[in-house]
């Protein structure tokens, strides 16, 4: 047995405890899938990432991204926690942008803003699949979000990795009086849910509020790699501006904010990322 470096953090929110935990384990090299999968499955949160040498060059750490239950190419409030890690570790990157190797291919991060020492953001990694959501899928995430089908505004595929299909609401109450039942979506089918802010009405300082239901039914509290590929779909068909902030988790109890900004043809994804537990793991 060693003892190597393990944090637990907070991404997306600038309050502790209100944004999305991920737990977080470097000086991984060696570890095989068996043992990385037995330690998400141990830690119990949504993913638990570790943290590799690169294989690819241009690549400043490998990340290997783990549920309780299966290995993710890619998902967004891991990259975010794991980058704020591996610095806080003195990993120092090789250009302006920090390289994240993951299963999904390298994935560009940045310092964001004023608030460099905490916010970080990375670059929405291309879509898998986009288009139109078939009726029969439509009709099925109607019931299990106990709606009438005309209630929902706009679909779209928005899979960046993790299979992710979205759909409109026209308000933020009717997203958040949603009850989701996912026995009525059948299988394994990742559902995003987003929902306009109307600043006059709603008590936000958000623009859009997003839920985010997973595999095995529960509730994500801040979703990276969903918030991306809305933030694609929503600002490339012009329902978004190119700069905006997307609240979720507030059914949760939790205060996430996702900061999103186009620049040219890159799309940003940010997020504040606090430290909450810091010590070692035996393994």
């Amino acid at each position: 047995m060693r003892n190597v470096p393990f944090q637990q953090v907070d991404v997306f929110s600038g309050l502790p405890f209100k944004g999305n935990p991920l737990a977080v384990i470097a000086e991984a090299d060696g570890f095989d899938d068996a043992a990385m999968q037995a330690i998400a499955n141990w830690t119990n949160l949504s993913e638990t990432t570790f943290l590799l040498r690169p294989s690819d060059p241009a690549a400043d750490y490998r990340v290997r991204i783990f549920t309780p239950h299966r290995e993710l190419p890619f998902a967004g409030h891991p990259t975010l926690g794991s980058c704020h890690v591996w610095l806080g570790l003195g990993g120092r990157p090789k250009a302006a942008h920090i390289v994240q190797e993951c299963g999904a291919g390298l994935v560009r991060i940045k310092r964001d803003g004023a608030r460099e020492k905490t916010r970080l953001a990375f670059a929405a990694p291309p879509q898998r699949r986009s288009g139109e959501v078939a009726p029969d899928l439509l009709a099925r995430i109607a019931q299990a979000l106990g709606i009438a089908a005309d209630a929902i505004v706009r679909a779209q595929w928005v899979d960046n990795g993790p299979g992710w299909v979205a759909v409109m609401l026209r308000s933020r109450s009717e997203l958040l009086n949603l009850r989701f039942d996912p026995a009525a979506l059948q299988g394994n089918q990742p559902l995003g849910v987003v929902a306009p802010c109307d600043k006059a009405k709603d008590d936000t300082d958000a623009d859009f509020e997003v839920r985010g239901f997973m595999w095995s039914g529960g509730e994500d509290p801040v979703t990276g790699s969903l918030n991306a590929s809305l933030a694609q779909w929503l600002i490339g068909s012009g329902i978004a501006p190119s700069q905006y902030v997307a609240a979720q988790g507030t059914v949760l109890g939790r205060a996430g904010r996702v900061h999103v900004a186009q620049d040219g043809e890159t799309i940003w994804i940010g997020g504040d990322v606090t430290t909450c537990v810091s010590g070692t793991i035996g393994v």
